[in-house]
């Protein structure tokens, strides 16, 4: 009997879990130093599906690391809390302590210049039920806009910004210096509204409910308007898959093309995952706008957290 002994990239195997977004890694342990085939192919698969997801992946936070570093540098996060010692990995608690972006779609960060690429989110503890995490292909929801909406947004910028974490900061005490201080440091960016992938370079709906504004160089009540019509593109069903966590299990979003909504339904229960992100570049419409070389970040390695302590 003749053994084949296949490759770590040809044991991977995909899953599709809806019919455009979201699909499952199997033959994978992320646990080893994966060849640059096999992340090739992981990475094909992202932006073929734009969130993967992993079962049964017993990993440490080195390996957590290791294997997000494979698809760039790794950003901190300058308010949200960190695992002590490990300032780029994110301890996100959710209890009847503690409340987060939850029932609300959005995308990471999009208040900096240049938002996350993607992020890998383990769950180190779940709800028995509840605590899903829904994902929406922003591609199809683009694609669904009629076309009057389309030719009315294209080519627009949006204003976002960081006003939710500015207000946990102001209601845990921070000065008026503080805050300023940070108002300089993540000034309101303007992004389009309708993205261009910089490797697929197809385009997706790029505002969310949680950090943008207003479209710029509208009146209020039309950038209101349009903005709803844009947000509402997420809630519907045909757009989305829904992953129902279990320990050990993690999800890989491309943050680009994607949202995703994180499902408060598990009460007094408690849900903690450890969240690694993914430095990005900055958005643009016209492909022609693409940055020629990624400049430096503000926000690698050691920066400055907003502490109330």
């Amino acid at each position: 009997m003749t053994t084949i002994d296949r490759t770590d990239a040809e044991r991977i195997t995909i899953t599709p879990q809806s019919p455009t977004i979201g699909a499952e890694l199997g033959g994978i342990d992320l646990r080893t130093e994966l060849s640059d085939d096999a992340i090739g192919v992981v990475r094909q698969a992202l932006l073929d599906w734009q969130v993967l997801f992993f079962r049964d992946q017993h990993i440490t936070t080195e390996q957590h690391l290791a294997f997000a570093r494979r698809f760039g540098d790794l950003e901190v996060h300058p308010f949200a809390p960190e695992k002590p010692g490990c300032p780029e990995v994110l301890a996100i608690t959710h209890d009847e302590a503690s409340h987060g972006y939850e029932n609300l779609w959005h995308s990471d960060v999009t208040w900096r210049l240049e938002p996350s690429l993607g992020s890998v989110l383990r769950l180190v503890e779940c709800p028995d039920l509840g605590g899903d995490t829904l994902f929406a292909d922003m591609y199809a929801a683009y694609e669904g806009l009629p076309q009057r909406i389309k030719a009315e947004v294209e080519g627009r910028v949006a204003r976002h910004d960081f006003a939710g974490f500015r207000k946990r900061m102001i209601g845990r005490g921070a000065t008026p210096e503080q805050i300023e201080e940070f108002n300089a440091t993540y000034p309101n960016p303007e992004h389009p509204v309708i993205r261009t992938h910089p490797e697929t370079g197809r385009k997706a709906i790029y505002v969310n409910q949680a950090f943008t504004q207003e479209i710029v160089g509208m009146d209020a009540d039309e950038s209101a308007e349009l903005l709803d019509v844009l947000y509402r593109q997420a809630s519907y069903p045909e757009y989305q898959v829904r992953f129902t966590w279990r320990p050990d299990s993690i999800a890989f979003w491309d943050n680009r093309a994607c949202q995703h909504y994180a499902v408060s339904d598990y009460y007094p229960q408690v849900r903690r995952a450890e969240r690694v992100t993914i430095i990005g570049d900055a958005p643009y419409y016209d492909p022609a706008q693409a940055p020629a070389e990624l400049p430096e970040r503000p926000f690698r390695g050691v920066i400055k957290r907003w502490s109330d302590s």
